[in-house]
């Protein structure tokens, strides 16, 4: 049975198409059969995060109307076999996601992947809602900023009281925290909240803590999911992050200013 996981924020711009499109390719570098879905109808960046915009032909609400097949609306990453993307719609407005044809969709998927990531649009209108509300898991990203933890809080709330498991009084779905443009430099200036300040607020279990780093930009912009970049200190944190996800325990690592060392002083490095 394919395990559904809701990537989701209650704030913009914190890094959760950037982090689905990581976390599913890790799954999919694992063996796994991954498909991700982007819910950001209208807006659409998923399939340029990875690299595959030019193949879009058919999308998610093309399905859900029954104006495609999902074998033509699935897009099968280049680089991974085992991983596939159903883009969102740039045409309709989010009005056109519908309850009945997500979770047709969802079941439809499940027969084919071990896991279904949704890339949620942010705040609380209906894509974000229809993207969490059949979520086995919960991934939230969020910033080490005041107001960006604020709205994850609020919508740790909404997947405690809105989902379908809290309708059907089932086990709650499972939380993880994901921390992301973190830069232990600007924490010591308090300039950022830390990681403590964070779980103290959230209390849920620490998935992963991604440095502040020019490698995500640089993969964005060259459609390649950053977790590719296993040189980059981005992509082996969302590596980590990949393997907590499966239950497996590692430390965690970027959380510390790093000490230069003579040469590096010297030379300004």
């Amino acid at each position: 049975m394919a395990k559904i996981i809701v990537i989701t924020s209650g704030k913009g711009g914190v890094g959760k198409t950037t982090s689905s499109a990581a976390i599913g390719t890790g799954l999919a570098q694992r063996g796994h059969k991954v498909v991700l879905i982007d819910f950001d109808v209208g807006l659409r960046n998923l399939d340029l995060i990875m690299g595959c915009e030019r193949r879009v032909v058919y999308d998610f609400i093309n399905v859900i109307n029954g104006e495609a097949s999902l074998n033509q609306a699935l897009i099968k990453d280049k680089r991974i076999e085992n991983l596939c993307v159903l883009a969102a719609s740039q045409t309709r407005d989010k009005d056109a996601l519908t309850q009945d044809g997500v979770e047709r969709v969802l079941n439809e998927l499940a027969q084919q992947f071990d896991f279904i990531l949704c890339d949620s649009p942010a705040g609380i209108e209906k894509g974000a809602h229809l993207a969490m509300y059949f979520a086995d898991e919960a991934v939230v990203v969020t910033n080490p900023e005041v107001s960006s933890v604020r709205d994850s809080d609020r919508m740790l709330g909404l997947l405690s009281a809105k989902s379908r498991r809290a309708e059907q009084n089932l086990e709650p779905v499972k939380e993880h925290l994901l921390l992301t443009r973190y830069n232990p430099e600007r924490v010591e200036k308090g300039e950022m909240l830390s990681v403590e300040d964070v779980k103290d607020i959230l209390s849920i279990k620490l998935l992963g803590v991604i440095p502040e780093s020019q490698a995500v930009l640089k993969a964005s912009n060259s459609g390649v999911p950053v977790i590719l970049d296993a040189e980059s200190d981005a992509g082996q944190a969302y590596a980590d992050a990949v393997e907590r996800l499966l239950g497996n325990d590692l430390a965690h690592r970027f959380l510390e200013v790093q000490k230069k060392g003579f040469l590096n002083r010297l030379f300004g490095a």
